[in-house]
């Protein structure tokens, strides 16, 4: 850490740490001694846990004598050199802990009103005497913050709908408003003017398009294939023009690492001024983009070359992804000089992206996992569920944006780099097992992915495809964001990163101003990106965890409520584990739904049965329901 980089309280820190030990200071930075590690304190277990370690390339360290640490204690250790074994460590202080957010809500317990976390059910110790409780009605919700023991706000009441989304919001101390310093700054940026940017490439003459779901608004990437010259163009949003490090917008978009998806609504990242205006590439306007160029051989798709430079760009057309698969289909027509063109570049696309992606599964997988969309209605409550499912004119977008993600990873050592280690040996054996007992023949071939293959074969065979990929799926390592690079194990690729969606990914914001620096020769600048990248990499990682648990915590949520409404009644469903119990998931007039299962006899794995939902916890967003027949 950069000496200049740290407030007057932090350097303090730093000089208590320095006496102590636990840092060198060289060069105007300070470092970690070899002997000391600083990490959050993981999952503990028996009196030991590991130290999930801040740093590129070092493994977490084993501490089996913990002393009054817990879960989520910031920790410097003193690392056990010499000792057999895996790497460990012995704890030498505890300066802090994560932070750490909650909800809770009144129960009445044993004839008097109670303040309990949502999800334990245990009591909450906020500061409150029983006569602040006692003025609040059974079912009112807070947000809690667990480090001060405090009450921070009402969010309303559990019977609500609406307060789903101010609960999973709440678990993260997440928020919709931005500051108005923010806005001020976002309000403050001139419409683009193309004369004022007279260093960019001036790209308004090529049919550009952008290509995205119906209800977007945020247009991240658009794309152009110039046929005859076998050259890829994908622009994507110039959001690192705007955004600059330090400052009140660059720290919020930080602080919120990306923006989040609800069936009803987002939560961006960048205030909309920017992330749906000025930013997003809307059709027939000039906007600011950074472009990747990216030249292919037509014969064999390699990349013969590739450029990334700043540029103005005028999109002509704004697609949705049905209005292109209907174009494939022979439904949609061309009304415009300017649609046939562009359409006619899209037919010479598709036959490159079909064939890129069938050269990319033969290093990588091809899974058939399945997302749901929810519709709700004004009041938030569940009114209808269908799978999404990928179609000609996702997989042409999927390909454009694979290339240019790979072709920025190629251009630094270290950065921002997409991870995806190869799973453990353990993961593996325990997805062979659940195959197994369904009675698929599970042969282990050289490599891990002609295995799988083997099993994917094997269950298209039998019907239960996407089952058994959501299964492979939950045996994978996480992918993440890391300062150096190890590959992406499921896309098969060497290197890789996230370059196209600036505009609600943090990571890609950083991956824009790094590239941008190595463009201009600017050492200075590079440096600046890459001080802390090792703590940004894992802070990036963990708020992309936040926004997906979020995401999937408000679709419990919606499920729960729906379910609460249709007590005692049967729908079809499909058994999605037995061990170590039994859960389904509906498969009726309403999918996706989990259900934890109370009562059943002899069901397999992948079994289609018929299910009574007898119970629902919507504080905790359970539902409870109990096998009473076979399906069809």
């Amino acid at each position: 850490m950069s000496e200049q980089d740290l407030c007057e309280e932090e350097q303090k820190l730093c000089k208590e740490w320095l006496a102590k030990n636990y840092l060198t200071f060289k060069n105007d930075t300070y470092k970690f001694n070899s002997k000391y590690r600083a990490g959050v304190l993981g999952l503990v277990q028996k009196g030991t846990a590991y130290l999930h370690v801040i740093g590129d390339n070092v493994k977490d360290l084993y501490i089996d004598e913990l002393g009054r640490a817990t879960e989520g204690d910031l920790i410097i250790a003193q690392r056990l050199l010499g000792k057999r074994g895996g790497a460990s460590a012995k704890i030498a202080e505890i300066v802090g802990r994560e932070e750490s957010y909650g909800v809770g809500y009144i129960v009445e317990r044993y004839g008097h009103k109670s303040l309990v976390d949502l999800k334990t059910d245990h009591p909450v110790g906020a500061e409150l005497t029983q006569g602040e409780i006692n003025s609040y009605k059974l079912g009112d919700v807070f947000k809690i913050d667990y480090q001060e023991h405090k009450i921070m706000e009402k969010l309303g009441h559990i019977s609500d709908p609406k307060v789903d989304e101010k609960i999973v919001l709440a678990q993260y101390n997440k928020h919709d408003e931005f500051d108005e310093e923010v806005l001020k700054i976002a309000r403050s940026f001139a419409p683009v003017d193309a004369k004022r940017y007279p260093n960019r490439k001036d790209l308004r003459d090529l049919p550009f398009c952008t290509i995205d779901p119906v209800t977007a608004k945020d247009f991240d990437d658009s794309i152009y294939w110039d046929d005859k010259n076998s050259t890829l163009y994908v622009a994507i949003a110039d959001v690192s023009e705007y955004v600059k490090p330090f400052g009140a917008l660059d720290n919020e978009a930080m602080y919120r690492g990306f923006s989040i998806y609800l069936p009803h609504r987002s939560i961006p990242m960048l205030p909309r001024e920017l992330s749906e205006t000025l930013c997003s590439l809307q059709p027939h306007v000039d906007r600011l983009a950074y472009v990747f160029e990216i030249k292919l051989d037509k014969k064999t798709l390699e990349v013969i070359e590739s450029d990334v430079y700043e540029a103005v760009m005028h999109s002509d057309r704004r697609f949705n992804y049905e209005e292109i698969d209907d174009f494939f289909d022979g439904k949609l027509k061309a009304k415009t000089d300017e649609e046939k063109r562009i359409f006619d570049a899209l037919t010479k696309l598709r036959v490159i992206t079909d064939r890129l992606k069938e050269q990319r599964l033969k290093v990588g997988f091809d899974f058939h996992s399945v997302e749901i969309e929810m519709t709700l209605d004004e009041d938030t409550n569940l009114i209808a569920t269908k799978e999404s499912k990928e179609t000609p004119s996702h997989a042409l977008i999927e390909d454009c944006m694979l290339l240019a993600n790979k072709e920025a990873a190629k251009r630094y050592d270290r950065g921002i780099f997409r991870i995806h280690e190869p799973p453990s040996q353990s993961k593996l054996q325990t997805l062979y097992q659940e195959l197994s007992a369904i009675g698929m023949q599970i042969e282990i071939k050289p490599t891990i992915k002609e295995t799988i293959e083997a099993i994917q074969k094997q269950a298209k065979e039998m019907g239960i495809e996407s089952d058994v990929d959501t299964l492979i799926i939950r045996s994978q390592m996480q992918a993440r964001y890391a300062p150096l690079n190890s590959g992406h194990f499921g896309l098969g690729f060497e290197e890789y990163t996230h370059f196209t969606s600036p505009i609600r990914r943090y990571s890609d914001l950083i991956v824009h101003r790094l590239l941008k620096a190595i463009k201009k020769g600017d050492t200075k600048e590079g440096s600046y990106v890459l001080r802390n990248i090792e703590t940004l990499a894992m802070m990036i990682s963990e708020k992309e965890r936040e926004a997906s648990t979020i995401e999937s915590e408000y679709k419990a949520r919606k499920y729960a409520r729906w379910a609460k409404e249709n007590l005692h009644k049967e729908f079809k469903a499909r058994i999605i584990a037995t061990d170590p119990e039994v859960r389904a998931e509906l498969h009726d007039e309403i999918i996706g739904a989990k259900l934890n299962i109370t009562h059943s006899e002899n069901v397999v794995l992948f079994e289609n049965v018929i299910v009574r939902i007898d119970k629902v916890d919507i504080p905790r967003a359970r539902i409870y329901a109990a096998v009473v027949g076979k399906a069809d």
